[in-house]
Formats: structure tokens, sequence, C-alpha cells
């Protein structure tokens, strides 16, 4: 027979999922609870995802997403005991929400050890250049942890796009080419039309009274 003492030892079944309107009144209560500035949450509630410990919330996170970066906040857990587990599973979903919206670098002000021990770094005044102007006026410690290479991609991007214009550029002083040709042989068809029509007329013209000779 299991022991009460064996069962508390038992970790719970954790599951995340996506917000919904029926989460507002926990998700309120966790802000409170937490100390979290929620003014302009509510709005925002599909920016969160929620962990439930045996089919029960407990704990949330928000991910907002602005152009190619992704910002987590506003984290919470009623139960700080499964708060790693769940942020191993809440890093699972974000990872697969960045490559859905093309995100190169995650950005966050929450102060986990979890998050630097899953790379995580704090950001250089040269990484913070690249915050989006949206964040800058939000007060914290900035951790960051790039995804994707921007520079390598922004630099894939533009010889690919030379690569384009070139060929495009060649493709359209082919069809100039074509062009002048189609014209000069329309021109010159003209031409010997004009001729040739000229000629009849002057033919016609001699040859109008067979008796004037």
């Amino acid at each position: 027979m299991i022991s009460r003492q064996t069962l508390k030892m038992i970790p719970p079944q954790l599951r995340v999922r996506r917000a919904t309107v029926d989460d507002l009144p926990a998700l309120q209560s966790l802000w409170a609870s937490m100390q979290i500035n929620a003014v302009g949450l509510e709005s925002r509630l599909t920016e969160f995802q929620i962990v439930e410990a045996d089919q029960t919330f407990a704990g949330a996170i928000g991910v907002q997403f602005i152009r190619t970066a992704a910002r987590l906040h506003s984290e919470g857990f009623t139960d700080f005991a499964i708060a790693d587990a769940a942020r191993q599973l809440f890093w699972e979903r974000i990872l697969t929400l960045a490559a859905n919206h093309g995100v190169f670098r995650v950005w966050t002000l929450e102060n986990s050890p979890f998050w630097t021990r899953w790379g995580f770094q704090p950001a250089t005044a040269e990484i913070l250049a690249r915050l989006p102007d949206e964040w800058k006026n939000l007060e914290g410690r900035w951790l960051t942890l790039e995804l994707k290479n921007e520079d390598a991609i922004n630099d894939a991007l533009k010889n690919q796009f030379g690569s384009f214009m070139d060929a495009e550029k060649k493709q359209t002083a082919s069809v100039s080419q074509k062009a002048r040709t189609i014209n000069t042989i329309i021109t010159v068809i003209g031409f010997a039309i004009g001729i040739l029509g000229f000629s009849v007329a002057v033919y016609l013209f001699v040859h109008r009274n067979p008796f004037s000779h």
C-alpha cells in the first residue's frame, strides 16, 4: 500500500496549453499574488501559456511577439515546486511558437536562474540596440538568447536579392535586345512594303492609259 508520504513525492502530471477566457480569473489572482503589473494584460490574454498540474491551474507565462523578436514576461506559479519542470515545458512550446513567427531573438526580464541555464545571457549595449522600440521603456535587466543569426540571414537575403536583381537585369536586357531586333525587322519589312507599294503605284500610273504612247 502506498503511504501518504510516498504520494506527496510523486510529481504532478504537467500539461501546457494556450490560455482561454476561462483562465482569466485564475490569471488575475496569479498576477495579484506575484505583484505583476496587470495593466493591459487582460486584453492580451492569448499571449499566455498555461501550465496545469493534475488538471489544475498552476502557473503561466506570457510570450509577446514583435516582428522577429519574442519577449517572455509575467511569469508566475501557484506552486514553485513545479516551476522549473513547467518552465522546461514552456520553453519547448515557446520554441515552436518562435519558429512559426520567424523569431531571431528571444528577450526577457525574468530573473530565474533557469533561463540562464538554458542559454540566456545578459544583453550587452551592442545587443540592446536590437531591442524593439516597443520594449525600450521597460525597466529591468534584459536577458536574451539568439535563436538564429540575424546578420548572417540578412546577408544571405541581400546576396540572394542581389543575385535575383542581376538575373532580372540580364533578363530585362535580353528582352530589350529581342524587342530591338523585332523592331528592326518590323521597320525593314515596313520599309520593303513601302517600296513595293510605291513601285506598284508608279507601275499603275505609267500603265493607266495603254494608248498614251
